[in-house]
């Protein structure tokens, strides 16, 4: 008996791991997420079982309470389990929920990182989460805690002047603006990436000050990343050039 967590990836099924194809293809059950591609599965073995295990906002195939006692009936009557998650399964994957409790039945487990949407989707729309100059460092939060709130963290990292990436956060994008504002961010450069390193990736550019005003107006919703700094200005290929330009005098 095994499970093998396995990271997807941001949602190009060419950013999966060498890795992660070799355990799709000695899996006998894949249980995949939505935000996974289909493509995915066509590394599977043709008798291997495919289970979809979705869990979207406001369309649940199965909670997580279910989730992980079918992990382990799927262990102990197949074999090998590949749990095929979006992005990083230890990133707001709930990755290590599921490992531990299989542990706790005495499945083998392994992990398997994926490339995570956090800095991927960011990168694929051209937005460096740092860069010299602009940007030391970054937070990753996400946009809604499991009591349905604001994450405390995100107070923090709005007060610092680090890129702040926010995942599963759109819903709650005017509360977020709203926060940013209160500690003088108001002009601070936005970025919002829906369906992110896809062929129908979406890119939305603005200020906290507007942003609400313009994903209202462009219909940009979920599946999304927010970015929340500086460097989403660095998408303006011109206001990229004049930092670069910058940056070089002051080496000089």
């Amino acid at each position: 008996m095994k499970l093998t967590l396995v990271g997807a990836g941001p949602g190009d099924p060419e950013l999966i791991t060498l890795k992660g194809i070799k355990a799709l293809k000695a899996a006998d059950v894949v249980m995949y997420d939505a935000l996974v591609s289909a493509e995915l599965l066509d590394y599977c073995r043709p008798e291997a079982l495919k289970v979809y295990v979705g869990k979207r906002r406001g369309a649940y195939s199965c909670m997580q309470e279910d989730i992980n006692p079918l992990i382990v009936h799927y262990a102990q009557q197949y074999g090998h389990v590949v749990r095929l998650k979006g992005g990083d399964s230890f990133v707001f994957g709930r990755g290590y929920e599921e490992m531990e409790y299989a542990r706790q039945y005495g499945i083998e487990t392994e992990v398997i990182p994926g490339i995570s949407s956090s800095y991927a989707v960011p990168a694929s729309a051209g937005i460096p989460l740092t860069t010299r100059g602009v940007s030391e460092s970054f937070w990753v939060v996400t946009g809604t805690t499991k009591e349905g709130k604001l994450s405390g963290d995100l107070q923090l990292a709005a007060q610092s002047s680090a890129t702040v990436v926010i995942l599963m956060g759109m819903h709650k994008l005017e509360q977020i603006a709203a926060l940013f504002t209160q500690v003088g961010k108001a002009e601070t450069p936005v970025a919002i990436v829906q369906n992110g390193t896809l062929p129908d990736e979406r890119v939305v550019v603005g200020r906290v000050s507007d942003i609400v005003e313009k994903v209202e107006e462009s219909n940009v919703g979920n599946p999304a990343v927010i970015v929340i700094g500086e460097v989403a200005g660095l998408r303006n290929v011109d206001y990229f050039q004049f930092v670069n330009a910058t940056v070089s005098e002051s080496a000089e």
